[in-house]
């Protein structure tokens, strides 16, 4: 089992939740390709909203890869972004700040920020359970 994290704005992320899907890296297919059925998934939204500058720095979703299917949908005239089934867990959003100093994935504290410009990357079991523990509280897996 591996452990992954997506980066997508708040309101994606959402709408994500909603159609029970991930999509990584602006509808590219090879990430998705990476991650396995079962694997654990991991949302981080640096901002709120899509092209706007309102920060959000929070981990705002976690689910499960639910199959090994991953297909192409036709969003607008002239993008069909790839997509992949994921089981959704209620969570809470945490802010990221708190943990910064304890995720072995920033190895620069100071410019934490940097892993996420890749927008989809593993993450160590250690990282992942420092997450998640945060993220399920109260909600029982």
């Amino acid at each position: 089992m591996k452990y992954w994290i997506i980066v997508a704005s708040k309101d994606h992320v959402q709408k994500g939740i909603q159609d029970g899907i991930a999509q990584a890296c602006h509808g590219k297919a090879s990430p998705l390709k990476r991650m396995k059925p079962k694997d654990f998934v991991i949302f981080y939204s640096g901002k709120q909203t899509f092209g706007k500058p309102d920060k959000c720095q929070e981990f705002t979703a976690i689910g499960q890869v639910a199959d090994e299917e991953i297909y192409q949908f036709q969003m607008t005239e002239d993008f069909c972004p790839f997509r992949r089934k994921i089981d959704f867990l209620e969570n809470k959003c945490i802010s990221i700040l708190p943990l910064i100093n304890d995720l072995q994935f920033i190895q620069n504290k100071k410019s934490w920020g940097y892993p996420f410009r890749f927008g989809f990357f593993e993450i160590n079991q250690h990282d992942f359970d420092l997450i998640s523990s945060q993220m399920l509280q109260h909600h029982y897996v």
